[in-house]
């Protein structure tokens, strides 16, 4: 089971809108730096800041290939934030379907 304060650190890390894109992009796949910044209109510091937030939460890995750094999605951390998003999703299909039986309940009297 993932830790509380892990799944709000990679939540927070998502929220932004440009790590998003970059988690986006790779999971079509490993990208070097480059290429991973690219579509994006920001410095090259810019977008090392967001990958070590991304980094850090443990959503991906980086490692030196060459002359480059490469990019990779970590699909494990991926499928914990699905499996919590699944859970509640779960939770709240229940709570709305006993509502829908107590509202049943009292359109019957």
């Amino acid at each position: 089971m993932i830790s509380q304060s892990t799944l709000i650190t990679r939540f927070a890390a998502l929220a932004d809108p440009t790590r998003l894109a970059i988690i986006q992009r790779l999971a079509g796949g490993d990208l070097n730096v480059s290429d991973l910044a690219r579509p994006f209109a920001l410095s090259q510091p810019t977008i090392t800041s967001h990958l070590n937030v991304l980094e850090r939460a443990g959503l991906i890995e980086r490692r030196k290939v060459a002359q480059s750094r490469v990019c990779r999605l970590k699909p494990e951390a991926v499928s914990q934030l699905a499996e919590c998003l699944n859970a509640i999703g779960q939770q709240w299909s229940a709570r709305l379907d006993r509502l829908a039986s107590y509202s049943e309940i009292g359109k019957k009297d």
